[in-house]
């Protein structure tokens, strides 16, 4: 117990931490605002609602809301559960439990008694109203920049927070100015520096620092102070109390959320990987035989077996199926085992996907809150040490019991080594890629060249740029060493690195499609010489409907020699981004889905 005395010097302490961290805010917040690259989403469907239910949001959901502009909701029982778990953590308060971040201080300051007793007493209601807004406020100069340049990175976030502060215990107020803003559109100015990867506290305290009307924010893609963009939409600023600052900041939604962008923009890429490979194999003049069904049942493994399905449903039809003398009895290693890496990267992206949907769909949150527990439900539950913890029930609560118990739930794995899993199955991929662009360079494998066949067809890149883009790819899939520094105290001395990790992966899998501009070019241009070669040879239906579609973008003969052209390399990059590769074929989905 501190004597009245130590209360006293330890409140002066805090108010004079305030006051600087709030004078530094004021000086840096009267300074011109930096300007950025910035680019907003277009809200193609801001007329959609996603509900958030704390276990089943999906990647596609995810996307909707970031990038494309969808609302949320709470459902009713995660309303309930958070109302719950807010009650409890007041209660424990008031029953003498320590809660860390809440009645206990956080980090090194664990032990530090905040204040003791009900929280709802006039004098804690008051000193917790005061330290909340002046933590809120102070979020605003977190972390450091570059800003974050894309609002659909932020918005993920958000929406992932959102969704998984199910399993916290935020104040009412707090869990619906989090809904207030993405269904507004008010899209906080975030510092993408800042975080170790084991916890995003500065992205989120800028959130938080937007809340309160503090820093700035982007209201509909128009930058602007964070409360006159509250104003333009009609909202009040929010007084947060309780825990708010932990319920908000003690996540890795800014990791999870870029993940799930990463994960979704991975399937379009290897979805395109499978669609321009079966172009190559008609430009090849291919020898099929890796994909039958002869070769399939000798190596029964679920994902080859189904690529090689997937590959066989979209050249099905083919020339490739007919006899032809010319043909040579086997490809290229690269063309030849090109199922298999593709294979092997979806396998990886199935494994990503799963540990980014757990990721968002779980708590990540210290402490936990757990409603309903009892200490019978478990040997350890009624041991002294979680007896400690136990929260009895009371008014607060409505006489609901439960635990509030630190953990380690804000370790980001699986999730961290998932991605860079994936990055390294993307990359062998990748080097296939690269391989077989350059085959069909050589008459050896081609058996003939292509300007014999078609001596005005337009080559506009040179050789270089594939093997550039590889190099790129392959620089990113070092992963990235482990690393673990003693820091606040020495108390937190792990850290993750998910913010490296995960926009590594998201530039791996950029250069990857700007790698398969190359290879649709390249696969394009020889199914116009087997074409050519014989009219009558069909290349089944999607690598026919993909060839057509891509030539009306980009003509055979097209004079990219004009002042006002783009690169053929920039109009087939920018068909890939554009074009999804489902609109020529969908298939079988993938193993688990």
């Amino acid at each position: 117990m501190k004597s009245p005395n130590e209360w006293t010097v330890q409140l002066k302490v805090q108010n004079m931490i305030s006051r600087y961290i709030l004078g530094v805010a004021a000086l840096c917040l009267a300074l011109p605002a930096r300007t950025a690259d910035y680019t907003p989403i277009v809200a193609t469907m801001k007329d959609k609602t996603v509900t958030l239910d704390g276990h089943s949001l999906t990647i596609d959901q995810i996307v909707m809301v970031a990038r494309h502009g969808a609302k949320v909701e709470l459902s009713g029982d995660a309303r309930r559960h958070e109302a719950e778990s807010y009650g409890l953590l007041l209660e424990a308060a008031a029953e003498g439990i320590p809660v860390y971040w809440f009645n206990r201080g956080a980090g090194d300051q664990r032990e530090t008694v905040m204040f003791e007793g009900d929280p709802m007493t006039p004098t804690n209601h008051a000193l917790i109203e005061k330290t909340q807004a002046e933590r809120f406020r102070s979020g605003a100069l977190w972390g450091t920049g570059p800003e974050v340049p894309s609002e659909e990175v932020v918005r993920a976030m958000m929406v992932v927070r959102a969704n998984d502060m199910v399993y916290n215990a935020p104040s009412p107020q707090l869990a619906q100015m989090l809904l207030d803003l993405l269904n507004r559109r008010i899209t906080p100015v975030v510092q993408s520096r800042g975080t170790l990867g084991e916890g995003d506290l500065a992205q989120l305290g800028n959130v938080g620092a937007t809340m309160v009307g503090s820093g700035e924010a982007y209201f509909q893609g128009v930058r602007m102070k964070a409360d006159q963009a509250l104003k333009r939409a009609g909202l009040t600023a929010i007084q947060p109390f309780a825990a708010d600052d932990n319920a908000l900041t003690s996540s890795n939604a800014y990791a999870t959320g870029q993940a799930a962008l990463l994960v979704h923009d991975a399937r379009a890429a290897l979805e395109w990987a499978d669609l321009i490979y079966a172009m190559d194999l008609n430009g090849m003049n291919s020898s099929i035989t890796p994909l039958s069904l002869v070769v399939q049942r000798d190596r029964p493994e679920k994902w080859l077996n189904w690529h090689a399905g997937r590959v066989l449903g979209m050249i099905k039809g083919s020339y490739l199926f007919g006899n032809d003398a010319r043909r040579i009895i086997q490809d290229p290693e690269s063309l030849r085992a090109s199922s298999i890496r593709q294979a092997s990267a979806w396998e990886e992206w199935g494994a990503l996907k799963d540990a980014v949907s757990f990721q968002a769909n779980s708590s990540d949150h210290n402490p936990a809150v757990n409603v309903g527990l009892s200490p019978q439900d478990s040997w350890e539950l009624a041991s002294p040490q979680l007896m400690r913890f136990f929260v009895k029930g009371g008014p607060h609560s409505h006489g609901q019991h439960g635990y509030i118990v630190s953990n380690a739930n804000w370790d980001p794995y699986p999730l961290a080594n998932k991605i860079e899993n994936f990055v390294i199955a993307l990359a062998n991929m990748d080097i296939a890629v690269m391989l077989r662009i350059e085959r069909f360079r050589n008459p050896f494998f081609t058996g003939v060249s292509a300007d014999e066949v078609l001596p005005e067809a337009s080559r506009s890149f040179t050789d270089y740029a594939p093997v550039d883009l590889q190099q790129e790819i392959q620089s990113l899939m070092n992963p990235v060493a482990p690393f673990g520094s003693a820091i606040v105290g020495t108390v937190e001395d792990l850290q993750a690195q998910t913010r490296i990790k995960v926009q590594r992966a998201r530039q791996a899998v950029a250069a990857t499609v700007d790698l398969l501009s190359f290879d649709l070019i390249e696969g394009s241009l020889w199914m116009d010489v087997r074409k050519a070669q014989d009219t009558t040879r069909n290349f089944g239906l999607a690598p026919t409907a993909a060839w057509i579609a891509f030539r009306r973008r980009v003509p055979l003969r097209q004079d990219f020699s004009a002042p006002d052209a783009q690169s053929i390399s920039m109009v087939a990059a920018e068909f890939l981004k554009n074009v999804p590769a489902s609109t020529f074929y969908e298939g079988e989905p993938p193993p688990g889905s």
